[in-house]
């Protein structure tokens, strides 16, 4: 096993906090060589010193000896005062110097200043906090912000859920809560993980947990598509319910259903079953390292295999059964066809009609009756008087 390092830093957007003072700090998304993922929180006073330390480590690089040679990017110093306002333009400048960090030679970017300074701090996973004070505002950078860093969210209200069950953590990425824990979620992954803060814990929680508190969640999920859309397994999986699909890596199939708890509806030839969202890809894609480090995260539960669920809503999520969507994808299967059958038969129709008429021989002209020989010898010439005499 080599040293640690990171192979990618996002920066995912900023905290607005209150405890033990009015302060901003940037959320990092850091992505190590292990393929695990970490959100760390950074003060930009902080990152300006780890700058000028980094700086110090390497002058020939950062153009302290001759200007020509300097390859590690600038980064303003920081104001004064630090307010909403320049935190919030900062954003841009302080992504692509991340970036470019990251894709400097490997005696700068794997260095121990770079590692150490992106590892997760204890006040990262338990952020001092006081229960008095007002719980800190958060403002993401929206995905597309690439081509305008400066068009942020914000403030981002988050909506909070609540858990139905007690969960247990099996790795460090994840969090423990109880039921009827209340959890603010900040972001939702397809893949049924979800990114979530209780108090002073975050980590990634499973979306089968949660419930929202106004009533069941159907209505955000999409509804079924039973024309189906074409993915691709990159990661093989048997089956554990019976309802469920075994596949191996490779397979073609089509994405009926996408729910929320990340496992998705789907159809192989003519039979539909569950599978887990994080094993599939869409047709045509190139397998991402997003996906790559999902590999060492396991499927998420399912709704139904979870225990002692206490939920407060008298009325649960309307689930639909395996049965019907069954029934539902034969039906549309079968219309496919008998629509291709009917179009087919309708050209037949029209080439059989077309064909009699394009074999039907030519009309001849009808044969004049034989002139009598008195109108011959009226209106004839002498020549022909005399063929007929």
């Amino acid at each position: 096993m080599g040293d640690t390092f990171i192979r990618h830093i996002e920066l995912l957007g900023y905290e607005k906090r209150f405890f033990p003072s009015q302060h901003y700090v940037y959320m990092f998304l850091v992505k190590w060589n292990d393929l695990s993922e970490k959100v760390v929180y950074r003060r930009f006073t902080e990152i300006y010193e780890f700058h000028k330390a980094l700086k110090e480590m390497f002058p020939i690089e950062s153009g302290d000896i001759n200007i020509e040679n300097r390859i590690i990017p600038h980064l303003p110093a920081p104001k004064w005062f630090d307010g909403q306002r320049s935190t919030e333009n900062r954003q841009g400048t302080l992504a692509e110097y991340c970036y470019t960090l990251i894709n400097l030679p490997h005696k700068i970017s794997r260095c121990l200043h770079v590692v150490n300074f992106f590892k997760v701090r204890h006040d990262d996973m338990n952020p001092v906090t006081d229960i008095q004070t007002k719980k800190p505002e958060v403002f993401l950078l929206p995905k597309d912000s690439k081509k305008n860093p400066t068009d942020i969210t914000g403030p981002i209200v988050l909506q909070t859920y609540r858990a139905i069950a007690d969960y247990e953590k099996n790795s460090t990425s994840e969090m423990s809560f109880k039921a009827g824990d209340m959890v603010d979620v900040v972001e939702k992954s397809e893949n049924g993980w979800w990114f979530c803060q209780l108090k002073n814990k975050r980590g990634w929680v499973p979306a089968a947990y949660l419930e929202p508190m106004d009533g069941p969640d159907e209505s955000e999920e999409q509804e079924p598509n039973y024309a189906g859309e074409a993915y691709v397994v990159w990661k093989s999986y048997t089956a554990v319910e019976e309802d469920e699909l075994t596949l191996k890596e490779g397979d073609t199939i089509e994405v009926i259903h996408k729910l929320l708890d990340g496992w998705w509806v789907i159809r192989k030839d003519e039979t539909t079953g569950y599978y887990p969202s994080m094993y599939l890809q869409k047709a045509g894609e190139v397998n991402t390292s997003v996906k790559s480090e999902q590999r060492i995260r396991s499927a998420p539960p399912r709704r139904s295999t979870i225990r002692n669920v206490k939920s407060i809503h008298k009325q649960g999520r309307k689930q639909i059964s395996q049965e019907t969507y069954r029934r539902n994808s034969r039906k549309y299967i079968q219309n496919q066809r008998n629509m291709r059958g009917n179009s087919q038969n309708r050209a037949n129709v029209i080439i059989e009609k077309n064909e009699p008429e394009d074999n039907k021989p030519k009309a001849q002209p009808a044969v004049p009756p034989r002139p009598s020989k008195d109108l011959i010898l009226s209106r004839c010439t002498e020549s022909t008087w005399k063929k007929i005499l």
